[in-house]
């Protein structure tokens, strides 16, 4: 059933890709004399697909729950406007497109030398012959591992000082939507999308599947800070990040300044903080956005500002006799 369901998304935009793609992009690239990037291109419009269907029907199932049951409800939404830009920028995919195939030949070659020395590649399919070569099986696990993966790398935005002033682009947003999950700096976007491609790599995930399992993760963390009043009850929120779980992270004085740098850093799956000891339970919709914003501090308005005010911090704290001395008590 699920390679049916896949087979039949994939032929569906996959349809649409070859019509695009002859009727608008191939002629645009040839009198713009740029066909030598043309299969590239065609590639890239798979994804770019895929990523305009996430947006609109994160945007016909989240927007009228956020009208339902808000959390908040906000007088004026100037806030929330440039986020709209972060989502059209990050789930159009760009990014993970680029740096997935970019580093393909590379790893293509280390597993001929692999080979060549009769070294033995991470191959899910052999696991466990019989179950792990069902598509559905390896499918899940991709998704366990790069959530893995996912959570440390998260942990690490929260621990690093530097790192911070990159996230903290993300978390200054104090009017949580549906549209704030791609609220990121572009260099912290970069530095994502080169590493969960390496994970992919290195996993031996299909290029398909790839783009089916980033668009799972990013619808899910769309529904994750949604400013919606959703709570999962005591199972479904020890399986699945929730908006009350998530919102968590976010709270001022919990999500990044209390003990360990923070909590409920699980991005699909709320199990590594529970093995981790991150977890909190507590259901309480507290504000959210940075403490020191309380305090007077700016992280910008408009999408530039956010960009280039991440900068300064990382220079402030880079100079000479503020070494360590950063916001939020995180080291550098």
């Amino acid at each position: 059933m699920f390679h049916m369901i896949f087979s039949t998304l994939d032929s569906f935009v996959s349809a649409v890709q070859t019509l695009l793609y002859v009727d608008i992009v191939q002629p645009l690239l040839f009198r713009l004399d740029l066909m030598d990037y043309d299969e590239d291109t065609y590639d890239s419009l798979y994804w770019v697909i895929v990523g305009v269907i996430e947006v609109l029907a994160m945007y016909a199932v989240l927007r009228p729950l956020e009208a339902l049951r808000p959390v908040e409800r906000w007088e004026n939404r100037k806030a929330v406007r440039v986020d709209v830009l972060y989502t059209w920028i990050a789930k159009l995919g760009i990014l993970n497109l680029f740096f997935f195939f970019a580093l393909q030949p590379f790893f293509d070659g280390v597993q001929g030398w692999l080979r060549l020395h009769n070294i033995s590649n991470i191959e899910f399919d052999n696991l466990w012959p019989g179950v792990t070569t069902q598509p559905v099986v390896t499918f899940l696990m991709y998704l366990v591992v790069l959530d893995f993966a996912g959570y440390w790398y998260h942990r690490g935005e929260h621990r690093f000082g530097l790192w911070w002033e990159l996230h903290a682009v993300h978390h200054s947003q104090r009017q949580m939507s549906l549209w704030s999950d791609d609220r990121n700096h572009l260099l912290d976007d970069v530095l994502q999308a080169c590493f969960f491609a390496v994970i992919a790599l290195v996993i031996g995930v299909p290029p398909s599947q790839f783009v089916v399992l980033t668009a799972i993760t990013n619808l899910a963390q769309s529904v994750q800070h949604a400013n919606i009043r959703m709570y999962f009850g005591w199972l479904g929120e020890r399986l699945l990040v929730s908006p009350t779980f998530h919102r968590r992270h976010h709270a001022m004085r919990y999500g990044h300044e209390g003990s360990n740098y923070g909590c409920n850093f699980g991005v699909l799956f709320p199990w590594w903080d529970q093995l981790f000891r991150t977890a909190s339970w507590v259901r309480d919709m507290e504000p959210t956005g940075i403490q020191d914003q309380l305090e007077g501090r700016q992280y910008g308005d408009g999408f530039w500002a956010q960009h280039w005010l991440a900068l300064v911090r990382i220079a402030r704290r880079l100079a000479p006799g503020r070494r360590g001395q950063g916001n939020d008590a995180a080291p550098v």
